[in-house]
Parts: structure tokens; sequence; C-alpha cells
């Protein structure tokens, strides 16, 4: 019995060292076979047989997959499609010569976008590993990207929901037939404020210079509480932390119980705001001066392609929309079955992402130009980007509309579920990024939901620094510098190169056939090859030699330490990959090309 038993025992860890299914499966075999024989019998109850398969390995959890492709669709979709779709391409359009900017926007999309957005989702589902993991199955010496991309997706997850807790906060205020911000009869109104002036009214107050909207005033003095500057972070904004604590539970179980969850959550959270927008869009396009608006919006004007920056905002245009190098879709890609057809599903998600950018452009501009035609104004004074068109211009338009308190409710509950897709699916790319490197830890009874509880309340505390008074300088910090077009363009160079150059495209192909049944066109490994990285490394040279430090509304300078907290967001991503490089390096034995060899051989295994 015991050398049986020593022999099961050694014939049960060669197999352990396997991929987990082949395992399992010669296992259910080997027990089959034992269970025909006497000798089963003899020690099926025999304390030495129980010990063949270790209690933890009982209980270890299966990783999940999606129930089915829709769910995955819908998952990538929110994910993608979220508030840079509402308030940064439409501005980027009107700002960069209308019509014109499709231009360097396509090529982009085509040079750029669409390789990496299939590159990362197709090596998720070849992989199906999280962010960290599967680049140290394709590249151990290229696992510190990994690293930088769950860094850039931390420090998401600490801001990006605080504009969700401003949504709310908004929401709240929505339910009133006087809404909040369309009159100068509050307490937090100053002297300066002045209502609204429609075209035929006459303007009989005495103009000044210091002269402020009620809506300004809101957003300033009731919302935010702003202080004079980051020195003077002041008290905490209570009611925004209590919206701020609303979104996190929300996110929570959006995706507490894994991909059975957020499979079921999509199909409302990432149907509704299309419901929404196009809501928005018909009663945009039925107002008064909506005309104006959308040829301000398309009107194209060549002359400007010759300005450089140009072609930058349409870079971090494509990177920031398609949520590339985050890792959340290489996370959602690994719930894929490994025969799914993510090529032609990346495609579609493409299209559509784009098209809900473009469609949009109208919702957003049909409503500005209604504000320019009631206030009498031209739209460059109306016209707004990120959260001053979400809580500045568009309460203002929704002031001016008859039954205003509709209009302001069902922007602000697309605003939110906008915002909530993308949360909850970049706290998704972190959790399943370290639950992959850990998955004896993790895969057991409650803890991954119990890590996910930590990390929502670690995230939640950072969220609290954004909210005090001195908040919003901290916030755009984070904005413009934790996960900007530089360090997402950098992380997309060393992408393309280790997939195309170090494992190979042409094997990476081989691999994208043995799943979907087919080899894609050449076009993208053209680009996985040559295109992607020449373009992103013109881009990124671009974004430094035209770096320009930030400034608050284009007013408030940040001292010198603030520039520095920046720098170093930015740099805590970028410095993962030679950092790790250097590391690796230092402690594989045998050369370079003998570690990546092996590798490769391991995996072809």
């Amino acid at each position: 019995r015991a050398t049986t038993s020593s022999f099961l025992k050694n014939y049960y860890n060669f197999y352990l060292t396997r991929s987990k299914k082949r395992n399992s499966l010669r296992l259910k075999n080997l027990f089959s076979r034992l269970r025909k024989t006497n000798f089963y019998n003899l020690l099926k109850y025999s304390p030495l047989v129980s010990d063949l398969l270790p209690p933890s390995e009982e209980k270890m959890e299966e990783r999940g997959q999606w129930g089915n492709k829709m769910e995955f669709i819908l998952s990538v979709a929110g994910s993608i499609i979220g508030l840079g779709n509402m308030w940064r391409f439409p501005y980027l359009c009107y700002k960069n010569g209308g019509g014109a900017f499709l231009i360097p926007y396509m090529i982009f999309l085509f040079t750029c976008g669409v390789p990496v957005f299939f590159l990362e989702t197709a090596l998720g589902q070849f992989t199906s590993e999280g962010g960290v993991t599967c680049w140290r199955k394709i590249s151990p010496l290229f696992e510190g990207l990994g690293y930088g991309t769950q860094v850039i997706v931390t420090l998401l997850n600490f801001y990006y929901i605080i504009v969700l807790a401003w949504g709310i906060f908004y929401l709240s205020y929505s339910f009133s037939w006087d809404l909040a911000w369309s009159s100068c009869n509050n307490t937090w109104n100053t002297e300066n404020c002045v209502e609204f002036q429609k075209r035929n009214y006459s303007f009989n107050s005495i103009a000044t210079l210091n002269a402020t909207s009620p809506v300004l005033e809101f957003w300033e003095r009731r919302a935010l509480r702003i202080s004079p500057g980051i020195d003077h972070m002041g008290s905490l904004n209570w009611d925004l932390a209590l919206c701020l604590f609303i979104a996190w539970v929300m996110c929570y179980f959006c995706i507490w119980k894994g991909v059975k969850s957020t499979g079921k959550v999509v199909y409302f959270t990432a149907t509704f705001p299309y419901l929404m927008l196009i809501v928005l869009l018909i009663r945009g396009l039925t107002l008064p001066g909506a005309g104006i608006g959308i040829q301000f919006y398309l009107y194209p004007d060549l002359g400007r392609l010759a300005d450089p920056q140009v072609w930058m905002d349409a870079g971090t245009q494509i990177f920031f929309s398609y949520a590339i190098c985050l890792g959340s879709l290489t996370a959602l890609g690994s719930y894929n079955k490994y025969n799914n057809n993510c090529y032609r599903d990346c495609l579609a998600l493409c299209i559509l992402n784009s098209g809900t950018s473009f469609v949009a452009g109208f919702a957003i501009f049909s409503i500005l130009g209604f504000m320019a035609y009631e206030q009498n104004v031209p739209i460059a004074e109306v016209a707004e980007s990120g959260p001053g068109l979400a809580f500045i211009a568009y309460p203002r338009a929704v002031s001016m509309m008859p039954y205003p308190p509709l209009w302001a409710a069902l922007f602000f509950i697309m605003i939110v579920f906008l915002g909530l897709d993308s949360q909850f699916v970049c706290v998704e790319s972190l959790v399943t990024a370290i639950v992959d490197m850990y998955p004896a830890v993790f895969r057991r009874k409650n803890r991954r939901e119990l890590f996910l509880l930590v990390v929502s309340f670690v995230s939640f505390l950072m969220g609290l620094i954004m909210l005090m008074e001195g908040g919003m300088y901290v916030f755009q910090l984070f904005d413009y510098y934790a996960a900007s077009g530089m360090c997402l363009l950098f992380m997309s160079i060393f992408e393309t190169v280790c997939i195309a150059w170090v494992y190979g495209a042409d094997r990476f192909y081989d691999n994208i056939e043995d799943m979907i049944g087919y080899r894609p066109g050449p076009y993208i490994k053209y680009c996985w090859l040559f295109f992607t990285p020449a373009t992103c490394i013109g881009t990124f040279a671009f974004s430094l030699i035209k770096y320009t430090p930030l400034k608050y509304n284009n007013e408030y300078v940040y001292p010198w330490w603030g520039y520095v907290i920046g720098w170093l967001l930015a740099l805590s991503s970028m410095v993962c990959i030679p950092l790790w490089m250097v590391y690796k390096i230092s402690t594989t034995e045998g050369t370079l090309r003998e570690v990546t060899l092996s590798q490769k051989r391991r995996l072809s295994t």
C-alpha cells in the first residue's frame, strides 16, 4: 500500500505541472481505471489515498468564463464607450478643424487603435491570464509591461470614480422644478452672480469683469467648494464623500462574483446609456440653433492639419477611448472560450466605439448650438471639454429647456452609467491580474470577494483626498499625468515590440489561427511589426517635445512640488518596464537568448 500510494503521489505531482484542464482530465481517467480494479477497492478508504489530493486543490475555485458571447461584447463595449466619447471627442473635433480632424483620427485608428485593441484581446483569450501573467507567459523579460499597466489602472481607480460621485451629486439636485444651478438666490451665490440671459430679454445689470454664472458658482462653490490652490486642501466635502461611497458600493456589487455578476450587469449598464443618448440626440436636434452647433462640429478646416498638435490630439484620443494599455482588454478577453472569434468581435467593437463618439458629437453640439443661439453669443464661448462640459455647459443648457428637471436627470443618469461601466472593468482588470498571480491564495471560497472589498475600500480612501476643498487640483494632476497619453503610448511601443519582434508576429498569428480557425489579413501583422511602433514612437517623442505644464482652467499654476508629484505619477508606470528587465537579466541564469528560447519552447508544449 505504501509503495502504491507513493507511486500515485508521484503520478499526481507529475501531472500537476501541466495545465489544469489536462491535469484534471487525466487524473479523472486514472481514478476511473482504478475504480474498475480490486486494488482500488482495497485502498479507497485509505488515508494514504485521500492524501493524494491536498485540501487546497480540492477547494480551488474555477477561473470562470463568460456565459455567452454577448456578455463579452457588452462588457468590452461598456469599458471602452465611456465619458471620453461624450465629452472629449466632440470638443476635439470642433477644436481641431471639424470634419478635417477625422483624417488623423482615422489614420491613428487603423494604425494603432484596431491593431493594439486586437492584440490585447487575443492575448488574453490565448493565455487565459490577467494583465501580468499573460506577459510572463509570452516573455519573462517583458513582465514589467503587466506591472506598468496595473499601476496605471490602480491610479485610474483612485480618480476616475470621482466623476461618478459628481454625477450622483448633480443627479440628487435634478429632482426639483427650480434647478439649484439656474438662479442666484442660493446661499452659496455671490454678489457677482448673474443669471442666464436669453436673446429675447434685455440685459439690465451692470456688466462687470467679475460677473459669474449661477451654474459656475454651483459647480465651484457648492459642489467642489474649491480652495485657492493645492496648498490649501481644506476640509472634506461630506456630501460628495457619501456620493463616492454610493458609487463604490455600486461598483463592488457589479463585479463581486466575477464574470458571473459582471456578465449579467452589463446587459443594463452598457445599453441604458445608448437609450439616453438617443433621447438626448432627438431632443437636441429639435432645439432652435442646433444647426449652428452641428455646423461648427463638422465644418472642415483642412488648414488645421498642418498643426502637429491636431495629430497629437487624435492619437491620444484613440488610446483614451479604446482603453488600450490598461490590461482591461486582456482581462476581459481571458474569460472567453478558447475558440471564440475575437477578431470579428474586435472589428465590430471598434466600429461601435468610434461610431458612438461621432454620434455623440451631434447630441452635444446641437445643445451647445442651442445655448449659443439663446444667449446670442459665439459658440466658442459655450464650447467646453471634460468636466466643464458635463457639469457647467450642459447644466446651463438644460436650464433653458422646457421641463429642465427631466433633461437634467436623464443626462446625469447617463453620465453615471457611462462612468460605472468603465470603472468596474478597470477594477476587474486589477483584481483579475492579482488573482491570476496568486491563484492558490485568492481562488478560495469568498477570498476573491474579500480582496475586492479591500481594493474598493483603499481606493475609496484615496478618492477622499480629491473630495477635499483642494481636491480638484489633485484630480487634475492624476488626470493629466497618471493616465496620460504619454504613459499609454510608452506601453503600446513595448507591447507591439514584444509580440511582433520578441515572441514573433507569425507565431502569434499561428496562435490566433488555432483559436479562430483562420489567419487574419496581413494588415494587422504589418501594423504590429512596423506602423504601430513607428507611429507610437513619433507621437511619444512629440508629446515630450511639446510638453506644457498643467494649468487648472488655464490660469492656476501649480507649485513646483505639484509638478514633481505629477511626473512621479507618470513615471511610476513607465519605469516598471526597464526596472523589471534589469531585475530579470540580473537574476536569471544563462544568456538572454537562451531564456527567451526556453520560454518559447515551454509555450509550444
